[in-house]
Formats: structure tokens, C-alpha cells, sequence
């Protein structure tokens, strides 16, 4: 549902939406990593100013936290 979510708002923020992979691996039962795999022209995008958009995505992922109890961690690389 989160990585969902993620791939779509991440979507309509980039150029090039047709890039975005968003991948979830979890390190143990409390803690998942989400990464999301865009081009490199729209990795500052997905940053933003001052890391402002990536925050916001980081404060809604750890809203989750407090419905399922795992902590999540997102990185933005390059496709």
C-alpha cells in the first residue's frame, strides 16, 4: 500500500514518470527500506529544495509507523 502510494505521488512530480521503480525491501520484521529508482534529470525533483519534498514523503511514511509498527527508510537513486 505504502510503495503504492509512493510510485504514484512520485509519478506526477517527475519529468520522465515512466522511469520511477519503486522497490521495498525489508531488513528484518521492524524495519523496511523503500527505494525509488528515478532518472537522473528528476533525481532533484524528487529531492527538492533544501530535501523539502523528500522530507515530506519521509514524515507521511513515518505516519505509517504508528498504524503497523515498522519503521521505514526511503532513498532516492539513480535508475
Amino acid at each position: 500500500m505504502i510503495v503504492d502510494f509512493i510510485k504514484d505521488y512520485a509519478k506526477l512530480i517527475v519529468s520522465n514518470p515512466s522511469d520511477i521503480k519503486v522497490e521495498l525491501i525489508e531488513v528484518d520484521p521492524t524495519f523496511k527500506e523503500i527505494i525509488i529508482y528515478a532518472a537522473n534529470e528528476d533525481l532533484g525533483k524528487l529531492i527538492g529544495k533544501s530535501g523539502n519534498m523528500i522530507n515530506a514523503l519521509k514524515t507521511m511514511v513515518n505516519g505509517c509507523k504508528a498504524k503497523d509498527g515498522i519503521s521505514y527508510k526511503i532513498q532516492v537513486l539513480k535508475a
